[in-house]
């Protein structure tokens, strides 16, 4: 085996805790990625890993193997990309965690004329509602909506997120006009419902008041609501990117335009000043084409 590959691999199941997602990332087996680390114990004559069926742990000779491992990554990743920056040719693979929505409206788009201009770049772009941590992911850059808490990660704004209140035509000639948020306990409404760590929250409509039977449908798509409530199904908060072409078309109607909650912050997230050259690329190309400058 390659030991380089199994340092790789070794590292990626210490960070990250699991056989599984370093098989995953990795794309081989969970199988592999034993025998990965067996060679690597084998060679050095010592257990790195306390294997049980309920979980794993480092031994003594692991943590220190690790912090060996994760440094000769990091300067073979930092000599790879002095060697792109010389030659000014930035490839790889960029990985992207970003919301759904933002997502599939915004960072699409430009994610397709990213690769067009930079043939030797790939993307991995999850979209993901789930607050990831900057910290335990692999992912280089990180689009987060919302309030930042960590100060210690660089962040660089790309827009506010503007949320608003809406229903089909059919819906309110049938069920009457809606002047406060407090006619909304008389109305069926729809639920943005996301999932954070083992709990499960109903959000985007003031839950003061709403009881569980106003939420006709709860869904973790932006999507599924809006197609419902162009039906006439119920009153729908959203991001404005999301139902756009729908107010503009007539299909739905903006309604409660004061009362929409405050617009939340977009941030572009990384680690470190220090970007690779792939990574510096993308961001740079991501804030000129959201119109919020260049990158330093």
């Amino acid at each position: 085996m390659d030991k380089l590959t199994s340092m790789k691999v070794f590292a990626y199941v210490v960070e990250h805790g699991s056989f599984r997602r370093a098989a995953h990332h990795f794309a081989i087996s969970p199988t592999m990625v034993g025998k990965h680390v067996s060679f690597l114990e084998q060679s050095l004559g010592t257990q790195l890993i306390h294997r049980t069926t309920r979980k794993q742990s480092l031994t003594e000779a692991g943590k220190l193997y690790y912090q060996e491992c994760h440094r000769i990554t990091e300067d073979i990743t930092n000599a790879e990309n002095l060697i792109h920056t010389l030659i000014n040719r930035p490839r790889g693979t960029v990985k992207v965690n970003c919301p759904v929505t933002y997502g599939q409206i915004i960072l699409a788009p430009i994610v397709a004329a990213f690769l067009a201009e930079y043939p030797e770049i790939n993307v991995e772009l999850i979209l993901d509602n789930r607050l990831v941590d900057p910290f335990q992911s692999d992912a280089d850059v990180i689009i987060r909506i919302g309030e930042l808490v960590d100060s210690s990660l660089v962040a660089r704004h790309l827009g506010d997120y503007q949320m608003t209140y809406c229903a089909a035509p059919s819906y309110l000639e049938k069920n009457g006009p809606i002047h406060s948020l407090d006619d909304l306990s008389h109305h069926s409404c729809l639920g943005f419902q996301y999932h954070q760590g083992k709990s499960q929250q109903v959000i985007n409509l003031p839950s003061n008041t709403l009881s569980h039977s106003n939420i006709r449908l709860a869904s973790n798509n932006g999507d599924v609501l809006k197609f419902a409530s162009i039906q006439g199904a119920g009153v729908l908060l959203q991001p404005k990117m999301l139902v756009e072409h729908e107010v503009e078309s007539g299909r739905l109607v903006e309604i409660l335009k004061d009362a929409v909650p405050k617009a939340k912050p977009i941030n572009l997230l990384y680690r470190s000043k220090h970007l690779s050259l792939k990574n510096r690329t993308f961001v740079d190309f991501l804030l000129d084409a959201t119109g919020f400058g260049v990158s330093h």
